[in-house]
């Protein structure tokens, strides 16, 4: 057990900004107070006290609160970025409570009324803030049974609790007149949680809570956010990344009615009431930029792979024992295949940009921001702003998306600055061309592969080099005695960090593409390949699921149409993807027309949420797959718009249809990342099937297959 320490199980009112916590409790009042003792110690990481860089906290802090009405608060530092969660959550809570779904409210990402959370990324938040929650509801559960057994003098075991009441023989009592006006202290040990296999709230398709807002446009987004007082700002960019300001001459952009001008170092910014005389004031700036001679040898898109492979950054290389003897693995086998597959830099494109309303009172500093980590950005700013991270708090209504592009705080850093500048709240909103240019990419990559196999199918050898794209997915799911695997750290020339799926992406393409070569030089089929050499019956049951719907045994590729297949494990999902591909004649243009995903990723706690989960990766993996690259030169984005850069539209969608393995048996891990790292390679094995052309490069057709370059083995 972890040091048992008070919780309080708050709830109350709508959630308002403006409340500070001290308020916000005071507003929900009395309510019942619990000393719980949690013995997890992965949600003791995600959710404790703790901050950055404090190790992993010794208490967990969990909020519920229910007032007099029945209404059940529930505090969490998640944040909701489209995936779903505040309703999965809620399901969890009125499980275990044992109340209606629609008497719950989520307080999510504010850094004054939540418990500190390292952040929402990863997949984690099903695997482990469902669970605490759970624990925490079961607690406050047990602990109304226990008043309602001290108000009748009755047998708690006689006592039933259903839609958030309380029964014993002919009496009733509901949540919130049992708790009203009690402050009680007691001690309680983790309470049983209801299985899987009896839920009956988790489990089922409950739809989105705040589907009503969203589609009436009720929801307001940061970008949608008004303050008294407000005004708008940019920031003037500079010509060239790691450029520095050589000279600036604001005094026509200074001499516009009401605009502001900041200039501190290499920072310039505008403040404006609207954005016709902001943008007019950012115009009439006249800055002089100097590049850094550091970085006027970075490369090209066009040189970069070869750029990767010989920067390597030895203080962060991250090497793995080999396993058996690759060399002497190789000596025994009849077929070997080596190959080297390279992933281009993408850009997470949101449909939301960045964007930060920053106000400042009494010293103290109040941000809403679109962000998977508000306590991270917390920190960013009160390093940035050197103040108590106790006078900086962090808001994030719910985000329109993030994909793991929203790491960082810069933005926000942004409007605080022209906010404290200014003296009035400022909001700012990222130009899409911003967010092409200024956000960082996911990781461009170079990965080399050597396999070798025994004419009876069986991989005698394998060998795995990832340069720069990173280690997630990394290892093979293959029974395989002889392997190296490892990740080689190197010199980006562009900013890059977090992307759904991570590496998985980049690292199941060039494997199951590999995979399918090995195959395809002993003439064996894709699929009685991997499951001659797979041993984990989970992939195995996603993989025979997939190609089962999808019928595999029944295709055959010709040249116009062409058929693949992937499996592959992260984050504690399992997937297999079949693709079905189109050629056209004489363009070469290539169309997914079909895709079966087959998915498990344990106990399901909302179907339809994760077959759109599933389904919204899929369409987001096109992209990556097919066509999008980021191209740049001399410190510059050369395709910032979506004019230049192609997303996966409507006429790119395939017949998508997915199938769900409902494991109640085992433990409910997360949906977002996974379902993208299997689209790739089964698309790049559907071309090869179909024409014999190889494609080891993401994206594989930008052009079309007849200007596609092939990389040499």
């Amino acid at each position: 057990m972890l040091e048992v320490e008070r919780y309080e199980l708050f709830a109350g009112p709508a959630y308002h900004f403006d409340l500070e916590r001290r308020d916000f409790f005071k507003l929900l009042g009395g309510g019942v107070v619990l000393l719980l003792a949690f013995d997890h110690p992965a949600a003791a990481q995600e959710s404790g006290r703790g901050g950055r860089g404090q190790g992993l906290p010794q208490t967990i802090s969990a909020w519920l609160h229910i007032s007099e009405l029945g209404i059940v608060t529930v505090f969490t530092g998640k944040t909701e970025v489209g995936q779903n969660i505040r309703t999965s959550l809620a399901q969890a809570v009125a499980e275990e409570l044992r109340t209606p779904i629609a008497s719950i409210t989520l307080v999510m990402a504010d850094t004054a009324l939540t418990p500190y959370d390292m952040g929402t990324f990863g997949s984690r938040t099903t695997p482990t803030m469902a669970p605490q929650l759970r624990k925490m509801a079961a607690a406050a559960r047990e602990t109304l049974v226990d008043l309602a057994a001290e108000k009748w003098k009755a047998d708690r075991a006689s006592i039933t609790v259903a839609d958030g009441r309380l029964k014993y023989n002919d009496q009733s009592v509901s949540f919130g007149e049992l708790t009203h006006g009690q402050q009680l202290m007691k001690t309680v040990d983790e309470a049983a949680l209801t299985p899987a296999n009896k839920w009956t709230v988790a489990g089922t398709s409950v739809p989105k809570t705040t589907a009503r807002d969203m589609v009436t446009g009720m929801h307001r987004f940061t970008s949608d956010l008004v303050r008294p007082n407000m005004l708008l700002g940019r920031v003037l960019r500079p010509s060239a990344f790691n450029a520095k300001l050589a000279s600036l001459d604001a005094k026509e952009a200074e001499a516009i009615k009401n605009v502001k001008i900041v200039h501190d170092g290499d920072f310039v910014g505008a403040v404006a009431p609207d954005e016709l005389t902001l943008a007019k004031a950012i115009d009439a700036l006249k800055a002089e930029w100097k590049a850094d001679p550091q970085h006027s040898s970075q490369p090209s898109s066009k040189d970069l792979f070869a750029y990767l492979k010989s920067h390597p950054e030895e203080s962060r290389q991250r090497t793995t024992p080999e396993q058996g003897s690759v060399e002497q693995g190789l000596k025994s086998s009849d077929f070997i295949r080596e190959a080297t597959y390279t992933v281009s830099y993408i850009a997470h494109t949101p449909l939301e940009p960045r964007a930060a309303v920053a106000e400042w009172t009494d010293g103290k500093l109040t941000v809403w921001t679109g962000t998977q980590v508000p306590f991270g950005v917390r920190s960013e700013l009160a390093e940035a702003f050197s103040i108590p991270e106790s006078n900086v708090r962090v808001i994030v209504p719910d985000t329109g998306s993030g994909y793991g592009g929203k790491h960082s705080g810069e933005v926000a850093i942004e409007a605080a600055r022209l906010a404290k500048s200014a003296g009035q709240p400022v909001k700012v909103i990222w130009t899409r061309e911003e967010e092409f240019t200024w956000a960082y990419f996911r990781p461009a990559g170079v990965i080399e592969v050597r396999g070798g196999t025994l004419k009876d199918g069986r991989i005698a050898a394998w060998e795995f080099h990832n340069y720069n794209s990173g280690g997630s997915g990394i290892e093979t799911p293959y029974d395989v005695q002889n392997k190296k695997v490892e990740f080689h750290a190197t010199d980006s020339p562009l900013r890059q960090g977090s992307y759904r799926g991570l590496a998985a992406t980049a690292n199941h393409f060039a494997r199951e593409s590999h995979m399918d070569e090995l195959a395809a030089a002993m003439g064996m089929d894709p699929l009685e390949f991997r499951l001659k050499n797979l041993k984990n019956e989970r992939l195995r049951a996603v993989l025979q699921a997939a190609a089962a719907k999808f019928e595999w045994d029944k295709t055959k590729s010709i040249p116009t149409r062409g058929f693949g297949l992937a499996c592959g494990v992260e984050k504690g999902g399992y997937v297999a993807t079949c693709a079905e591909v189109s050629i056209s004649q004489p363009d070469g243009k290539v169309k997914i027309e079909r895709v079966v995903t087959a998915f498990e990723c344990g106990a399901i706690v909302n179907p339809e949420h994760l077959k759109n989960q599933v389904e919204g990766g899929v369409i987001m993996g096109i992209g990556g797959a097919m066509f999008e690259a980021i191209e740049f030169d001399d410190g510059r984005i050369l395709n910032p718009h979506l004019a230049k850069y192609r997303v996966p539209r409507f006429s790119d969608i395939p017949v998508l249809e997915t199938v769900l393995l409902n494991r109640k048996d085992l433990p409910s891990a997360g949906a977002g990342e996974t379902p993208i790292v299997g689209l790739a390679p089964a698309v790049g094995n559907a071309i090869f099937h179909a024409t014999g052309i190889r494609i080891r490069s993401l994206p594989m057709v930008p052009q079309g297959l007849p200007n596609q370059p092939q990389p040499t083995a």
